[in-house]
Parts: C-alpha cells; structure tokens; sequence
C-alpha cells in the first residue's frame, strides 16, 4: 500500500461516523510542518498569517509551540477580535479603511497595545485620525516596502502590487511623517515577496519555465536583500528603537530568514501545504488539511460524480486555482464540466471502484480559503478525529 493510499485508508477510518462534505487536518502533517518552519527559520520567530490559517484553534496551536511568536492579520476586524481573545501580538498586513473598527482601536489601550497597523501612505493616516471619534490612544503603525523586482529601468516589474514605497528614500520619508503626526509611532517594517515565496520553482512538466523562475527568484533574492538592509539603515536614522522587521512567507522562510536585516519572517500556507506548495525545491511539507466529498452518482464507466466542490481560490483565473482530487489517487476532473457548484463529475479508472456514499478527498489550491467553504476542522491524530474546532466561518467571523 503505497502512502497515500494508507493516509485514504486512515481518513476514511476516522470519519467514517461523520457526513461528507467535511474538512480535516491531520495534526502529525501539521505539527511536521510547523517543526519544518521553524527548522527553515534558523533561529528567528515566525509570525503565523492568520489568512492562511483561519482557525483560532490552530493559530493557538502554533503559537504554542517553540519558535512561533505573533499573528499576522489580513484584517483590522479581525485584529481586534484576535486581541480581545487574547493575541497580544498582531501585526495587520494590509490597509485598511474600516472606520469603526479604528475608532474601537484608538478607543482601547489594550487593542492600542496589541495591534500594529499598516501604512504605506500618509493619507491612511488622514484616514485612522479622521475615524478616531475621540479616541487618544497611540497606534502602532508598521511602513511596507514595495519588493517588486524592476528591470530595464521599471519598464519590467515582477510582484505584487502592494507598496508604493520602492526606495529607501521613500519609505524614511513616510517614516518622518509618522514621527510628527500625533498619536502615532512607527514600530516595524514589512516587506512580502510574494514572487519568491508565492511561486512554486519546480512546475511539473514545464523544465524551461522552472528555470526560469528559478532565475527570475535567485535575482529577485539578492536585490531584495541589498534594498531592504538599506531601508532598515534609513528608516532607524528616523526610529531608532524599531521593533521588527518582517518579511518573507511560506516558499523564502530560509532565504529571507538569513538576511541580517530581518528579524522575523512570517508563515501560514505552510503549516496546511496546500496544492500550490508542491513545487518547490526549497522545501517539502505534509498535505495537512483536505476536504471530502460524498459520491452520489454513477454515470458510466469510469466515472463518478461528487456533491459540490466548486472550491476555487483567489488569484489570477486558471487550472492552478482549483482544488485537486487527491484520494483515491487517478482521478480528474471532466474538462466539459469542471468543479461544480452543487456537482462535480470525476474521471479515471479509480471510478469504477467507488460506490454510493464513499468519499472522495480533495487538497484545496490555498490555505486558508478552505475554511470559507467549511464552519469546523475535525482535527486527526492517526485514524481517529480527537477534537472538531470551529474555522472563522463557523465562529460566525467572515472578515472578507
């Protein structure tokens, strides 16, 4: 019995008294991970991204393990609802426009103490005193730094489009303009390579793209590196007691980790292993979470459909954004129909070897954006669930 098929025979074990459509993590594959993080790390904490994660009970989990420190939101909702539940650390990564939940910041020392906020414009700053409604508490803000990789004069770039603070120049500058502001003060930098640690450097089938990633990253990896040590250099000329400077993800956790500029890095999709995290040569981890699906039809030979499944990720439209039928192993989607909303049909000789009832089990393309379609994780240890946890959903917090 190969792996796989032994992890299909202790999933179907351990839920087998439970209805499909569920979700599961297996808690050695995630425990394994989380050790592979921190073991990447090389000795600097790692903020666990909550968006990749959306579980309170698996972000608990984490922290509480050695070399894990802080949550990175996606949020600022969901950063005062982390607080209050007793994160003392949270770091927002992205701007946000929510003015009620700035007043309830500016309102609260302990949520003033707690959150960190993110800034990359002076105007967001209009934007937080404007909904302040009274509230004199100071909040803690963290500058980005734009790490696009521009090439042929800017004509070429490659990234995210994140920042606009791309110079060390601009980001001290946004710098001094916290410094005289009022009821703020800057405590950390943040700089995401998501062309690095979002990119699989190892597609199957596709050598010269591999490599060309591969190439595209190593460059991306050195300029990044002597830019942000410069930022770092200019931002403590106006801070000196910076507290953090964060950076990297899931795919650079070993990359960024060794620049000495950095002090923490920041991980989430890895702690799940997602379909999108099977092509790296930097790392390997443990599908950890995975959803089942119910066969409810027979429609021929080498056939089966399931119910539901119409799961698809965020990001650029393609292939790559669904989820991936997993266990049995040989099963494929019918390119006339896809993953359905209410139905999905599923080819392949392992078809005809399914009946009314058994599950199919599927890993979703992104982490955390399986728990939007789920309201609880059964939570496996060997071929028995030990708990069920409620996913953000099922707490009743869909923040986006």
């Amino acid at each position: 019995m190969t792996a796989r098929a032994s992890n299909r025979a202790r999933y179907d074990r351990a839920t087998a008294h439970l209805d499909a459509p569920l979700a599961i993590v297996d808690l050695d594959a995630f425990d394994a991970n989380a050790d592979d993080l921190v073991r990447r790390a090389g000795g600097k904490p790692v903020r666990v991204a909550s968006k990749s994660v959306r579980c309170r009970a698996l972000l608990e989990r984490a922290l509480a393990r050695e070399g894990f420190a802080g949550v990175m939101s996606f949020t600022l909702a969901e950063s005062l609802w982390l607080a209050r539940s007793g994160c003392d650390d949270v770091l927002l990564a992205y701007p946000s426009a929510d003015r009620a939940a700035y007043a309830e910041l500016a309102a609260d020392p302990k949520l003033a103490a707690a959150v960190t906020v993110m800034v990359d414009d002076p105007a967001q700053l209009d934007l937080i005193d404007a909904a302040r409604a009274g509230g004199g508490e100071v909040v803690r803000v963290c500058l980005e730094l734009d790490t696009s990789l521009r090439l042929f004069g800017g004509r070429v770039r490659v990234g995210a489009r994140r920042s606009p603070l791309h110079s060390p120049a601009e980001v001290a500058e946004v710098a001094r303009a916290v410094a005289r502001r009022p009821g703020f003060r800057v405590v950390g930098l943040m700089a995401y390579e998501g062309h690095v640690a979002g990119v699989g450097d190892a597609v199957a089938g596709k050598p010269l793209r591999s490599r060309a990633v591969r190439l595209m990253q190593a460059a991306a990896r050195r300029e990044l590196a002597e830019r942000r040590a410069a930022v770092v250099r200019a931002v403590r000329e106006v801070v000196p007691d910076l507290e953090f400077v964060n950076g990297g993800g899931t795919g650079s956790v070993q990359h960024t980790a060794g620049e000495d500029a950095v002090t923490e890095v920041a991980a989430g999709s890895g702690l799940y292993v997602p379909r999108l995290f099977d092509n790296y040569t930097s790392f390997t981890g443990r599908p950890a979470a995975l959803f089942a699906l119910p066969v409810v039809r027979r429609p021929g030979v080498g056939a089966v459909t399931v119910l539901g499944g119409g799961y698809p990720a965020s990001g650029a439209p393609g292939a790559d954004r669904l989820p991936v039928p997993y266990l049995p192993e040989g099963l494929r989607y019918d390119p006339q129909e896809g993953a359905g909303e209410v139905q999905t049909p599923l080819l392949g000789s392992p078809a005809d070897d399914l009946l009314i009832g058994d599950r199919v089990w599927f890993r979703h393309a992104k982490a955390g954006e399986l728990c939007e379609r789920f309201d609880a994780l059964h939570l496996v240890e060997g071929d028995t669930v030990t708990d069920t946890v409620p996913t953000y959903r099922g707490e009743g917090m869909t923040f986006l």
